[in-house]
């Protein structure tokens, strides 16, 4: 009996254009300590000039852009799994935070945001 042969087709190499951005969604780590809490965002690749902080009453929001330094005009991509685009991540503390003293630290590809509300 002969051999079945799969043939699997990749993306045309010629193709000079990058697919679509999706919504990037980074993940995030909140913890609550003694005097406020700590938000530790997964931001690798971000530059930090690019990124926004945002306190309202209960909500800690930022935004941001992780762009591809790679991309260019006469390179076609074989594999894209990391997300470029733009985001925007909301947390939603139980209490107010607006008053809340903010610092934050980017580092090793994590923006550490802490909140004291004492």
């Amino acid at each position: 009996m002969p051999k079945k042969e799969f043939v699997f087709p990749l993306m045309p190499l010629n193709r000079g254009s990058r697919p679509s951005g999706r919504l990037w969604n980074p993940a995030a780590d909140v913890y609550r300590t003694s005097d406020g809490w700590i938000v530790k965002v997964d931001l690798a690749g971000v530059c930090k000039d690019e990124l926004e902080i945002e306190v309202d009453v209960t909500y800690l929001r930022i935004r941001g852009c992780r762009r591809d330094t790679l991309y260019s005009e006469n390179y076609s991509y074989h594999q894209m799994e990391i997300t470029y685009s733009r985001f925007e991540k909301t947390i939603q503390f139980p209490c107010g935070i607006e008053r809340a003293s903010l610092a934050h630290d980017y580092h090793d590809g994590f923006l550490i945001v802490r909140l004291s509300c004492s």
